[in-house]
């Protein structure tokens, strides 16, 4: 049974990196049929945790792990132990059922403290919704920086807090963690001020024919990306995610556009109707968009990020201080719920999204650690992922399956040299056995 499980594995890993996993039979329902909008894909072996209300007895979370657990309207302490040297991102991503009402007064915070209460940034980091119940992330954190505070180790506590509008819903929300730690840079040369200049001009994206790549739910099976133009499917209320590799120096230069939906009357109007948003390798938001939709052709352009840089984290600009670290960028991209009042819910809109990685990869900085280690940085595997279109999922299937034909070809391999080794002293001893 498990040999069975890994073939099938195995062959979704590589329709899905051709993005033919969506046009699979059963991958839809029955034509005419609305299905329901996919739900956020959980981490692969995220542990459960319970935050509590005030920091005594907080869970510890660790750097490097996923966790889970559920957020009612109110707030959670969680504990980190930190050392002296490194960064460390904290981010929450809050996952309202596709049933609930949310408005721009519902939103999330994340604030990463001392045992003194003090925040170790200059505020708390917070997303909100607009009326669509789609997965949000805020990120809180304890930044390595000249003159700044909470630099020492020791005990610091991740505080969550689910903010509730008027009338919102106050059920319990999945809430997914995620502790991430960034070593220190090696030496005595660290730089310690922002850039001032840098290329921003409107970036020139490609217009070549599209190729099919069906987007994820979430940050955890996101849909890689390289540098093209790619064909997806949209429905009201959904948002697909997708992921591209950044190195040093590199730029980003990013693209949606929805077509003409199948309309049910004969005028409607969503305000927003697509927006599309762009994550850092913490899951920090780094710039968002949106436009207007009334059943026919529109789209959004983002403006080029800045070149991933070190010193970007010493700016008082939140979008360029977030691109500061090499790795996968995430991209969401959504079609407004309401979208769905006046086009063929059964029938999707389709997506094509417009990608561009701008310049050469450049030179790391000294760290003192592996970044790769710490799930930073972009390597050889990850430039194949972004080319060969598949999720961290398929990616890593892919990798077991690659890891257990080793282990057969090595079985196969001793086997039949411990076959030929027997029939060869068979054939000796029949020798030396005849007169």
């Amino acid at each position: 049974m498990g040999g069975v499980r890994r073939v099938r594995t195995a062959a979704v890993a590589a329709l899905g990196a051709l993005g033919l996993v969506a046009a699979l039979p059963g991958a839809a329902g029955a034509a005419g049929t609305p299905q329901p909008v996919p739900s956020y894909r959980g981490a692969e072996g995220a542990q459960a945790v319970e935050g509590k209300p005030s920091t005594a007895g907080a869970p510890e979370l660790k750097a490097g792990s996923v966790y889970k657990d559920a957020i009612a309207p109110g707030e959670r302490y969680y504990r980190l132990r930190l050392d002296g040297g490194s960064s460390v991102y904290a981010s929450a991503v809050l996952q309202p059922p596709g049933s609930a009402k949310v408005s721009y007064g519902d939103g999330l915070e994340v604030d990463v403290l001392t045992p003194e209460n003090r925040s170790c940034q200059s505020g708390a980091g917070r997303a909100s919704f607009g009326y669509d119940p789609v997965p949000i992330s805020a990120v809180g954190g304890r930044i390595m920086q000249e003159d700044a505070g909470c630099q020492g180790d020791g005990t610091y506590y991740v505080k969550v807090t689910r903010e509730m509008a008027k009338g919102g819903d106050p059920a319990a929300w999945p809430l997914e963690l995620r502790v991430q730690r960034e070593p220190k840079l090696g030496g005595s040369n660290a730089p310690t001020a922002a850039p001032s200049v840098w290329p921003s001009a409107s970036p020139t994206l490609p217009g070549s024919d599209a190729a099919p790549r069906a987007g994820g739910t979430g940050f955890n099976d996101a849909r890689a990306l390289g540098s093209g133009v790619w064909s997806d499917e949209l429905r009201p209320g959904q948002t697909r995610f997708y992921r591209v590799p950044l190195d040093w120096g590199q730029q980003l230069g990013l693209a949606a556009e929805l077509s003409a939906g199948q309309m049910t009357k004969d005028s409607g109007y969503a305000s927003p109707g697509l927006s599309i948003a762009l994550y850092s390798p913490y899951r920090s938001l780094i710039d968002s968009e949106d436009a207007s939709y009334d059943g026919k052709q529109t789209g959004l352009t983002l403006a080029r990020t800045p070149p991933v840089a070190y010193e970007n984290r010493f700016a008082s600009d939140r979008k360029l201080g977030a691109v500061r670290v090499a790795g996968w960028y995430y991209v969401a991209v959504t079609m407004a719920g309401k979208v769905g009042e006046f086009t063929q819910d059964a029938v999707p809109v389709p997506l094509t999204l417009r990608t561009q990685i701008i310049g050469t990869p450049g030179k790391a900085p000294a760290y003192a650690e592996d970044l790769a280690a710490a799930g930073f940085g972009v390597g050889a595997e990850d430039r194949t992922a972004a080319k060969e279109g598949t999720t961290v999922v398929e990616a890593d299937a892919a990798a077991e399956n690659r890891s257990v034909m080793r282990v057969v070809a090595g079985a196969g391999f001793g086997t039949g040299t411990l076959l030929l080794l027997v029939l060869g002293g068979w054939i000796l001893l029949a020798r030396r056995r005849t007169p």
